[in-house]
This record gives structure tokens, C-alpha cells and sequence, in this order.
């Protein structure tokens, strides 16, 4: 991929830039630099954005809200947590990594702008089926 050519810090193209040039759908590239984030290849630093970042890098140079939703996209990938199941609670986030409730609500609002999560008024948030690979 294009983006292993760039140097740590670079900025990443938005995703309007990539879905042009690779021809798939916002929603296709939003999925895959959501896999980058989880693999420690891409992640967001505040008031520049997406970055590369170096392979290896600690993730805890990523805001809290990003490690809280990359520990829950790994559940996930791996099947700990299936389509229709539960994620925890805002106030089971707050406890179990000790962050402010609106961390807790920004790391499950990023997991649905990804598509991974839904959320369902008075019940909670779970995990969303998979779509189609052209992110349809």
C-alpha cells in the first residue's frame, strides 16, 4: 500500500482523496484505515489528523478514546464480540480504563462511524453486521 511509502507523521490522504484514487466507496476506505488504526500502522493525533506512524509504536501515544475503541475493534476482528451482541456500557468503559464518560462516549461514537456499532435508543450499543466489501 501506498501509505507504508510514507514517513512517520506524514499526513494521511483524506477519505474522499483515497476512495478516488482506489475507485471503492468512502465507507470502503473509512473500513480500512479503521484496520490500519487496529494494526498500529495509522492513528489520529489531535489537531493534525490522521498520521502514519511508525511500526511498533506504543499505542499509548494515541488518545484514550482511540485505545479504548481499538481494544473493542480487536474483539471484534476476532470474534470475542459477534454481530448483535452488546458492547459494554459508558459507565463500564469509565471504570474499566478510567476515563471521563464523554472519552467513553467518543470511542463508541468513533466505532460507528466506522460501521461497526449501532446504536439503539434505550437499549444500548451493538455490535453491527457486515456490510458488503464495496461498503454497500
Amino acid at each position: 500500500m501506498r501509505l507504508a511509502l510514507l514517513p512517520p507523521g506524514s499526513p494521511v490522504p483524506s477519505e474522499t482523496a483515497l476512495s478516488g484514487e482506489f475507485g471503492v466507496a468512502r465507507n470502503t476506505v473509512r473500513r480500512a484505515l479503521g484496520r490500519l488504526a487496529e494494526e498500529g500502522l495509522v492513528g489520529t493525533v489531535p489537531g493534525r489528523g490522521r498520521v502514519v506512524l511508525a511500526p511498533g509504536l506504543p499505542q499509548t501515544t494515541l488518545p484514550a478514546y482511540r485505545r479504548i475503541a481499538a481494544d473493542l475493534q480487536r474483539a471484534i476482528a476476532y470474534g470475542e464480540l459477534a454481530p448483535g451482541d452488546p458492547l459494554p456500557s459508558e459507565a463500564m468503559l469509565t471504570r474499566e480504563y478510567g476515563v471521563s464518560r464523554g472519552t467513553a462516549r467518543q470511542a463508541l461514537s468513533f466505532l460507528a462511524s466506522l460501521g461497526l456499532v449501532r446504536a439503539v435508543h434505550g437499549k444500548g450499543r451493538f455490535v453491527q453486521a457486515a456490510t458488503s466489501p464495496n461498503g454497500g
